[in-house]
């Protein structure tokens, strides 16, 4: 049926289903005569068995999605991929998507992808209308393919960075609707910015006739997200969501899914990618589905969403305690900021070191952000770059339940955090009695002259 199972498949099983794939391709046969230039030949016996012996990659010379005749195997392992990637899109809350394929880039490059399938339907647009993510791939996505970022800054409510929708359509206006190759959204993101208004932002593309390619990086593990994007299509026009396996399925780093709503403009897109691909990523998202099973998969999103709770409730405790807060961003699902505004007042540099502190107690993830840092990606100057707008009122840590965390890994990282703070708080105080003392005597010696 090409649907995921609701119940995942043992290792065994999964491992003879790739075998009776592999047997299918033509370098695996036993009487086989190769007298090409790729005849599936592999000199290290480790590497074909660390890819079950399906070595020809997936799709032809001119299109990644195409079968190839000599490799049966591997191009049923890739239609078998994308059409279980689909089906677990729908189970995650874009119901009404109908197609989508993996690709062995990851998500910046797939978003170049798509700009570059776009230029073709668009000859005359040289602009990409961008609400500002301060992430280098996304940006870079849009450089790579040739075109002018024009950067919408955020708008700042409570603590969010929200979209500026009025600032988004006045562009439009002043650059012409022609003149733009797309709106390139975001869901998935860093608090204090939340996922961008796709509702509202995919109506008034829809009202422009201007494409719409939304990077939802790690947005499928989020209902929210989801949703976002389903809502989107529904009001009004989305043309491609493009999204990592890594942060999505728990594997390699090195594969995409780009989903649509279209199913010509999807294969438009797949025809672009030039050569044929490697299957490792299909390979191992296809894998991973099959031994998780859609009972599997669920219970994992299920556990995320009740680690985001907890770790949400137990940082706001830990902010409290060190006279800081949890900055409140209702509207982000997957990611949390605590602000460092004691520590920041202490000391200039405390913020950055309370970062290496985390990094050399071996807890990865976590990004302290201070105020007022400035950087170049490009020719492109960046102002408060990392908080995602010029000047965000105070430097914080962002922290993040995303798929596959445990209760273990919050409580450790608690624990570690709570043990840097104090550490700061208690140099804070000898420092602060040095000075006292300092000054003391600098009086006395006064007194005495």
């Amino acid at each position: 049926k090409g649907k995921c199972p609701e119940d995942g498949w043992d290792e065994s099983t999964i491992e003879l289903f790739l075998h009776e794939l592999a047997i299918m391709d033509s370098n695996n046969f036993l009487g086989n005569c190769g007298v090409g230039e790729r005849e599936g030949r592999v000199a290290s016996g480790l590497v074909a068995r660390r890819h079950y012996r399906l070595i020809h990659g997936i799709g032809r010379s001119g299109d990644i999605s195409a079968v190839q005749p000599k490799a049966a195997g591997s191009s049923l392992l890739n239609k078998l991929t994308n059409s279980v990637v689909l089906d677990v899109i729908k189970l995650a809350g874009v119901r009404t998507v109908t197609s989508c394929f993996v690709v062995p880039m990851a998500t910046g490059m797939s978003l170049t992808l798509c700009f570059l399938t776009l230029r073709h339907k668009r000859p005359k647009a040289k602009y990409i209308i961008w609400p500002r993510i301060d992430q280098k791939s996304c940006f870079k996505s849009m450089i790579t393919a040739g075109f002018e970022p024009v950067v919408i800054e955020n708008l700042l409510e409570g603590d969010e960075l929200r979209t500026d929708l009025e600032a988004v359509e006045a562009k439009i206006k002043t650059l012409g609707a022609e003149n733009i190759l797309c709106v390139h959204s975001t869901t998935s993101c860093f608090a204090p910015r939340v996922p961008d208004r796709l509702e509202e932002l995919a109506v008034i593309c829809a009202n422009y006739d201007i494409p719409h390619i939304v990077n939802n990086a790690y947005g499928v593990q989020s209902s929210k997200c989801m949703h976002l994007i389903q809502q989107g299509a529904r009001v009004g026009r989305i043309d491609a969501f493009v999204q990592s396996l890594d942060k999505n399925f728990m594997v390699p780093v090195g594969g995409a899914i780009i989903a649509g709503f279209n199913e010509s403009f999807i294969q438009e897109i797949s025809k672009m990618y030039p050569g044929r691909a490697s299957a490792s990523p299909s390979l191992d998202v296809l894998i991973t589905l099959l031994s998780l099973g859609t009972s599997g998969y669920k219970k994992l999103l299920k556990e995320r969403k009740e680690m985001f709770s907890y770790l949400s409730s137990e940082l706001k405790k830990l902010a409290d305690n060190h006279n800081e807060r949890l900055l409140d961003t209702p509207h982000n699902p997957i990611s949390l900021a605590m602000s460092l505004k004691t520590l920041d007042e202490t000391n200039d540099a405390a913020v950055t070191q309370l970062g290496s502190m985390l990094f050399t107690r071996q807890v990865s993830g976590a990004r302290v952000v201070p105020c007022g840092s400035v950087q170049t990606v490009n020719n492109y100057t960046f102002k408060g770059f990392m908080s995602h707008a010029n000047d965000y009122p105070c430097a914080y840590l962002n922290a993040a339940s995303a798929i596959g965390i445990k209760k273990q890994d919050v409580d450790v990282f608690l624990k570690r955090l709570d043990k840097c703070l104090k550490t700061f708080r208690k140099e804070a105080k000898q420092e602060k009695s040095i000075n006292e003392i300092s000054d003391a005597n600098a009086a006395t010696e006064q007194l005495e002259d």
